[in-house]
């Protein structure tokens, strides 16, 4: 799959480094953004619904992260460039 596309329009996908800046603000800052594994976040997936989450996983591996983050809480960072 041509990933250009994505990464013109500035939206997430898995396996990106993102900035997470949602309600938990102890958690903000840097991380790897994968597919949230929960059952909910998966089957909202399989129904083709537009409001894709992420879980964020720490790049460094020192900490959990955040499960169910949607895009809007989320930015790129310039890494990915």
């Amino acid at each position: 799959m041509d990933t250009t596309l994505f990464k013109s329009i500035e939206l997430i996908e898995p396996g990106d480094l993102v900035l997470y800046h949602g309600t938990l603000t102890d958690l903000h800052g840097l991380w790897l953004a994968i597919p949230c594994p929960c059952r909910i976040c998966h089957a909202m997936d399989n129904l083709g619904l537009p409001d894709v989450r992420f879980a964020l996983a720490d790049p460094w591996g020192e900490r959990p992260g955040p499960l169910h983050a949607r895009r809007q809480s989320l930015t790129r960072s310039a890494a990915c460039a």
